[in-house]
This record gives C-alpha cells, structure tokens and sequence, in this order.
C-alpha cells in the first residue's frame, strides 16, 4: 500500500531552517480575516507593525508549515493529494511567538493509525530558535481509502461541551476570496482554490483552509475571552469536523474556566453544522 506505516514513523526527523518576518505576521492575520474595522485600536495590533503581536496558530505557516509538507513527502509515504484532509491540530507553545526570527523546525511522522476506511498520520513539528524551544505542533492527518491494514486505531478521545449555555458567542464572515488570501502563507494545496480539483475530492467547490477556521477560532477567543492578550495562550487543540465555505459564517461558542476555554464552531448557514469540535484552548 501506499503508506508503510513502519518505515514511516523510524525515518529519521527532517530539520530545516525557517524565517519569518512581520510581513508573514500581518498577511497571515489578514488571512484570518483581521483588520476590520481597518483603525480599531484592537485590530492595529495584527495588523500595524508598530504595534503587532503575534497570534500564536501563525506557528502553523511559520516557514510556509514545513512539518506537514515534510511529513507528506516522508520516506514509507506516497499519497495522493485529492484524497488528504486535515483531521486535527494542535500546538502547545513554549514561549510567546516573535514577530520575526530565525529558527530550526524539526519535523517527523509520530504515527500511522488504522481508521478502517482511511489512515492517520500524525505529522509533528518542533521549532526552537537560539533561545531555546518555541513551539510543538502536530496534525493528523485523513488520508481516505488507505487503512484497513489491522493496525492501532490510535486514540477517540472526545471533549464534552459544558451543559450550560456559553458564556460568549460570536460570529465571524467567512469573505469570498479569503482562501486565496489564506493560501498566500503557504497552504497552496488546489482544493481551495481551483473548482476542478475540489470536484475531484467530492466537493462542489473549493473549500477554505481547516487551518484558517482554526485560526480564525483562536482570534476570537483572544479577543473576546483573554482581554486580547496573545501571550496568555498556553496551547491550543481541535478537530476539524466539517468543512465551510468562502461566503458562509463562523458561530463560534465558547465557556471559559480554570484556565481552559471550550470551543464549538459551526457553519450558520447550514443549521449550524460542525466545522470545529473537541476545542480547547488552555491559558494564563
């Protein structure tokens, strides 16, 4: 089969250096759809380089996301593009995220487990600079129609909304043409961009990024529930449960508490289907 889960995980770890400046801050958290309105003293900080702070899910493009493109071409893998779809994320942070710099991002196959009907690979990524480590990210990743091998199904751990309603809930408008802005900070996969090759992977057109609700998602939360203060986030975890589109809206519900604050994200358009499930996001 395509993927050799054995020789997958053993390949040694692939180190690369990265560099990111402001401008990769700002047209990231542009991307995200910061910005608007254009002079709110709360938005400058994204978008002003005077003034910016970096959200910390920019650890996912920093260097144009090596570890997930390092993790695809990994010795044991050899997969077709239509057939992946970003299963989940999750970053923990070491420290806050400056707004350029220079750093190794080591990446490696953690794990390949058995779905039945798709594979999982976990794809990790370490940074660290000169100061030490910045950040650890991994993304599982769906690849359909290649499990069903009899290997481990990995874990199904599941996060239960708090019965109670949410202490914020906001929506966020998903513009026309943000996954092509998005895909300016690396993600140039087709499928959200190109019309034909979303019908190949079975959609009626192209979807946005995964990583761009997830983002989108944090943005929210540090505005919203951290006083806007990005150097409060500790780590930050979801999966990705449905797909929107360019010109839908994001409801995104959240109940805060002892340092952790759930997260649900739905499409409003479509009866408010999955788009983000089992989030969290751990603070200061």
């Amino acid at each position: 089969m395509p993927i050799d889960p054995a020789t997958a995980v053993a390949a040694e770890p692939r180190s690369a250096e990265i560099s990111w400046d402001h401008k990769d801050v700002q047209l990231y958290h542009l991307g995200l759809g910061a910005g608007t309105p254009a002079t709110d003293p709360d938005e400058l900080r994204y978008t002003l380089e005077s003034r910016l702070h970096v959200l910390p899910s920019f650890a996912t493009v920093a260097g144009a996301g090596m570890g997930v493109v390092g993790g695809l071409s990994a010795p044991g893998i050899d997969i077709d593009l239509a057939a992946v779809l970003h299963g989940g994320q999750s970053i923990t942070l070491h420290r806050p995220l400056p707004t350029g710099g220079r750093a190794v991002s080591t990446s490696r196959v953690a794990a390949v487990y058995d779905k039945g009907k798709a594979a999982v690979l976990v794809l990790r990524s370490e940074a660290a600079d000169e100061d030490g480590p910045l950040w650890t990210s991994d993304a599982s990743i769906f690849v359909r129609g290649e499990g069903g091998w009899g290997g481990d199904r990995g874990p199904s751990e599941r996060l239960a909304l708090p019965d109670r309603a949410p202490d914020a809930t906001v929506e966020r408008p998903i513009r026309e043409e943000q996954a092509l802005l998005y895909r300016l900070s690396g993600d140039w996969n087709p499928l959200h961009a190109d019309p034909e090759f979303a019908k190949l992977a079975g959609f009626d057109r192209p979807i946005l990024h995964g990583l761009c609700s997830y983002g989108i998602t944090l943005k929210a939360v540090v505005d919203t529930v951290l006083g806007g203060d990005v150097t409060r986030v500790r780590s930050y975890r979801t999966r990705f449960a449905g797909i929107v589109f360019p010109g839908e809206s994001l409801r995104i519900r959240m109940w805060a508490g002892d340092g952790r604050v759930q997260v649900a994200v739905t499409a409003v358009e479509r009866a408010d289907a999955p788009v983000l499930a089992d989030t969290l996001v751990e603070h200061s």
